[in-house]
């Protein structure tokens, strides 16, 4: 059994922890508003461009000379898989969840015989993967010195994927990110960027032939020219919706943690006084014993 002293160190050391996650959880609440904002800001921009290059790509799709951007390689023999994940734990299921996504595409990659590059951004992400794809981890992309996700962070990534994909050293590249859904709610994402994959729309599909549409340049140019930026615009919107999704897994987690302090505190406090008391019990017992016994 603990002594009182013990007791009291361990009260004092969770009321410590207590305050920590609190403040966390603040910083964390702080950080979301801004975060969130930055995230639904981009939904808009990224969703109408891939509106646009939905209505175009399903022209010109089929044409002789289409973006390789577009139809890909004609193969999928190398695929790149873009892990982006936070800097930083203490978030929940946040990092862990991406990169579970992530490691059962890997696997079920491998076991197809194809060749799987992995190009890790955020370190936890890194962390979770590189005992089990050491061999296949490229590289890992830090943004710990980032203090303001700003587009060109995102377009530096994208410039490297696509360098790769001109090299002809991948065939397919996917995303993976979280997408922020509330406080309580984050979904693992995973999103083809090349070959551009657009999401089949019946109502789009219907009221296209009645909706006639100008372009100027031609939708040609138009394609080579959005083609790549939207590469770096997904990859933007990915990072942003992390890190609100980060900093609500955050949030969460230190209400959790700040919760359980607080039983902890309970728990100790009651068995504190429980031996307290069944030693104040035992020194009066012994007080009378040995006056009774004069």
């Amino acid at each position: 059994m603990a002594s009182l002293k013990d007791l009291r160190n361990r009260i004092s050391s969770v009321k410590s922890t207590q305050k920590i996650t609190k403040a966390m959880q603040m910083v964390a609440a702080a950080k979301l508003r801004r975060a969130q904002e930055a995230a639904e800001a981009a939904r808009p921009y990224a969703e109408r461009m891939d509106d646009v290059l939905s209505n175009l790509g399903k022209t010109y799709k089929s044409a002789e000379n289409a973006s390789p951007y577009l139809i890909g390689t004609g193969k999928d023999d190398v695929q790149l898989l873009v892990v982006a994940t936070a800097e930083r734990g203490l978030c929940g299921g946040f990092n862990s969840n991406i990169a579970k996504l992530a490691r059962l595409e890997a696997r079920r990659l491998l076991k197809e015989g194809k060749e799987v590059k992995i190009l890790c951004v955020g370190s936890k992400g890194y962390d979770a993967l590189k005992n089990e794809f050491a061999d296949q981890i490229i590289d890992q992309v830090s943004l710990k010195e980032v203090k303001k996700l700003g587009f060109s962070d995102a377009h530096s990534i994208a410039t490297r994927v696509i360098s790769m994909f001109d090299a002809g050293d991948v065939d397919v590249v996917k995303l993976y990110f979280s997408e922020f859904g509330s406080v309580i709610s984050q979904t693992p994402t995973e999103l083809q960027l090349i070959p551009a994959s657009f999401d089949e729309d019946e109502d789009d599909d219907a009221t296209s032939d009645n909706v006639a549409n100008d372009y100027e340049p031609s939708e040609e140019e138009i394609l080579d020219d959005l083609l790549p930026r939207n590469i770096a615009t997904q990859i933007f919107r990915g990072l942003l919706e992390n890190a609100a999704s980060e900093q609500g897994a955050r949030m969460s987690a230190m209400d959790n943690a700040t919760r359980n302090a607080g039983d902890m505190i309970d728990r100790l406090t009651q068995e504190y006084n429980r031996s307290r008391q069944a030693q104040i019990t035992k020194e009066l017992i012994e007080i009378i014993s040995g006056a009774e016994a004069l």
